[in-house]
């Protein structure tokens, strides 16, 4: 019943062709193949591991009305799609409407799980009639290798109870984090989710209430694509248009001494996490959606390093944002 790596990633968006020139233009993504149905339309993009789908047309309108532009499914490979799918049920799990022969799992707001086998890396996600692209050139050099972790935002009080369906359901062992703002991680460590609710109390003003007004409800807050150089990644992907929230001078003032190569990357909110042995930097995009939801991150990692500051320093960025364009 092992999920073993996250086999893509489906966007629904109401501009498709916008949202994939951003991909292609601004992220160095390529564009792997395209499907036509009666009531959507898709293309498979990819950079290193990651597959990502985008997704629009008519049939999603639903899903648009209520969140924007957003996360629909979170695609899981697993190592037995029959006994993953069985013990998910049995863990309370429930089930979603298939539309591609594989089964399928609600997760979180109106966020579903496709259990999918584990297939070659160049092969489409299964279920559509997909037409392989040309043979366009993939990027001399890919500053996007995986999928390091999805942020997601939930309703408070609740990332308990989540926390305990991913760990009951899938397997997933829980990392060290605040109980309000919990990380869990597959067995294989190829799934990070990382999870975040606003606190009962909080105002309109707190980052995490916003996400929800404007999501209308729970769902994915980030993906954070893991680069196997963040400073070169930053300056390559932020002159192809990608834009970073800004830091404060005197955050650059601690990293000097520890990260000098991130000197020169102050328009760009890149924070360092962890001890000298186990570190996490991470540069925030700013997100290209119209209702500012989904965003888009790069992170390098040193050793295992908690996400637990790294999600504080993100809500913070993000809070400076908006009082800055207030």
């Amino acid at each position: 019943m092992a999920v073993h790596d996250i086999a893509h990633v489906e966007l629904f968006t109401r501009d498709k062709v916008s949202m994939v020139d951003h991909f292609v233009s601004a992220m160095g993504f390529t564009v792997a193949a395209e499907a036509v149905e009666v009531d959507r339309s898709s293309t498979l993009l990819r950079q290193g591991d990651v597959r990502l789908v985008v997704t629009t047309g008519h049939g999603i309108w639903g899903f648009l009305h209520q969140h924007g532009d957003g996360i629909a499914d979170i695609a899981l490979a697993c190592d037995d799609v029959t006994a993953t799918y069985e013990a998910a049920l049995a863990a309370g799990a429930r089930p979603a409407p298939s539309r591609y022969g594989a089964p399928r799992l609600e997760a979180f707001g109106d966020v579903c799980h496709t259990l999918l086998p584990r297939r070659p890396a160049g092969s489409t996600p299964p279920g559509r009639r997909w037409v392989v692209a040309g043979t366009a050139p993939a990027p001399a050099v890919e500053r996007i290798r995986r999928l390091d972790h999805v942020a997601v935002c939930a309703e408070p009080q609740t990332t308990a109870h989540l926390a305990a369906f991913y760990q009951d359901a899938f397997g997933f062992s829980r990392l060290s984090a605040p109980a309000e703002q919990p990380v869990l991680r597959s067995a294989s460590e190829r799934v990070t989710l990382a999870l975040a609710a606003p606190a009962t109390t909080a105002t309109a003003a707190d980052p995490l209430v916003g996400f929800l007004a404007r999501n209308g409800g729970p769902g994915v807050q980030s993906l954070a694509f893991r680069s196997p150089d963040i400073v070169s990644g930053v300056r390559e992907l932020r002159a192809r248009g990608m834009e970073f929230l800004p830091a404060p001078d005197a955050h650059y003032d601690r990293l000097a001494g520890r990260f000098p190569d991130l000197a020169d990357l102050r328009d760009a909110q890149v924070l360092a996490h962890g001890a000298p042995g186990a570190y996490l930097l991470q540069a925030f995009g700013r997100s290209p959606h119209e209702r500012s939801t989904l965003s888009y991150d790069l992170v390098q990692r040193h050793g295992s390093p908690e996400l637990g500051a790294a999600l504080m320093a993100r809500y913070a960025a993000v809070e400076r944002h908006q009082m800055a364009v207030r």
